[in-house]
């Protein structure tokens, strides 16, 4: 992002799908329009180039990155927003913020439709995710400044689903979803460690699992989509973990025996392409991710590996057929010109070569005989 004498922009690159050949010199966009730093950006879940960005200027822009346009803009927020969060379909979003509001947003009717005061009684940062079925997940502290997280429904801020007191570490709490384990990561700032949890539907809906630990604390953490994972080792999960001078990938895996496809865990999940474009999500029009499956991409851990096997020549098939039974009517003029061509002298060089060899054995034979 670079500072304007009005405002502040920020660009958007995108990166080639196989590898970098050459530096990234130039954006595909540049956008234009909070007037102090941008410090959160999220795209929209279904819809094609909708971006959301939000700044400490408690802007809200809704973007269409392909043609550069500000399609909604919400200052319904009086202090500092702390993060933004899509529900599934990207019908609606959630907030945190600075007021220690929590709040839940149409940005079609540009309105906030449900709010709660006070979620978490502490006066330090929360933060908020939707979860699949349309709750939403926080993380804050208590009032004695222990760290705490909690379930709501949204049609129903009166009583959260659940509340969980952890521990008294001043670090965020900072909380990735998995949408198709319906699990969430905790990551403090600060910590050295990640904690995960299942959610369910049962009592009492919040289910500690287990704990990741390391040497050192780490200042960020970031979360791979679920069709990056390597299903040939059971990995569920893939969290960078930023340090103080690299990046540090933790993979989560759940033990099994088994080579095969574990249908379990790994359900449809959302693909890369978008279920609708961005006139359409504007006129109101909501759809769910296409999703695709994990299993298209797997393959076994024998299959990936290199064997080099002796056979007996005689077990092979006969199937080579010589140039002349190939079916050259249906390859164009010039192409069977140019392979015609090419045989030829590929043969004119294995007879040089052939020639050099011959030459080359005669003189190591005199060399060999002394008569040289």
């Amino acid at each position: 992002m670079k500072k304007l004498q009005f405002g502040w922009m920020f660009k958007v690159w995108q990166i080639p799908d196989h590898s970098l050949i050459r530096p990234l010199s130039d954006p595909i966009v540049v956008l234009e329009g909070h007037s102090k730093r941008v410090g959160i950006v999220s795209w929209h879940p279904t819809a094609r180039n909708i971006l959301l960005t939000a700044g400490s200027d408690n802007l809200i822009i809704i973007w269409n990155v392909g043609t550069g346009e500000p399609l909604i803009s919400m200052d319904d927020h009086p202090d500092l927003i702390y993060s933004v969060s899509w529900n599934r379909n990207g019908s609606l979003f959630c907030t945190t913020c600075k007021d220690r509001r929590l709040r839940v947003c149409d940005p079609r009717k540009r309105e906030v439709v449900a709010e709660r005061l006070a979620p978490h009684e502490g006066i330090r940062p929360m933060r908020a995710i939707f979860i699949r079925d349309g709750n939403i997940f926080t993380t804050g502290f208590t009032r004695m400044s222990q760290r705490e997280l909690g379930l709501w429904d949204p049609t129903n801020f009166e009583e959260p689903i659940a509340l969980l007191e952890l521990d008294t570490s001043n670090g965020v709490l900072l909380p990735y979803y998995d949408a198709d384990a319906n699990m969430v990561y905790l990551c403090g700032k600060g910590d050295s460690s990640v904690r995960y949890f299942e959610v369910t539907e049962e009592p009492p809906y919040v289910h500690y699992l287990s704990t990741f630990s390391s040497k050192e604390p780490q200042r960020g953490m970031g979360f791979m989509p679920k069709r990056g994972v390597d299903v040939t080792k059971c990995e569920i999960a893939r969290l960078y973990k930023l340090l103080d001078k690299k990046c540090e990938p933790i993979t989560m895996t759940v033990p099994r025996k088994s080579d095969l496809f574990q249908d379990d865990l790994y359900p449809d999940t959302a693909g890369p392409d978008p279920a609708m474009e961005p006139e359409e999500w504007l006129d109101g029009r909501d759809e769910d991710p296409i999703l695709i499956s994990m299993r298209e991409g797997y393959l076994p851990p024998k299959s990936r590996e290199l064997k080099v096997a002796k056979k007996n020549v005689l077990d092979r098939p006969t199937t080579r057929r010589s140039m002349s039974t190939l079916d050259t009517n249906s390859l164009p003029p010039q192409l069977l010109e140019r392979l015609l061509e090419e045989i030829q002298n590929l043969k004119a060089t294995v007879l040089s070569q052939e020639k050099r060899i011959g030459d080359l054995e005669n003189k190591l034979s005199q060399y060999t005989n002394g008569t040289a």
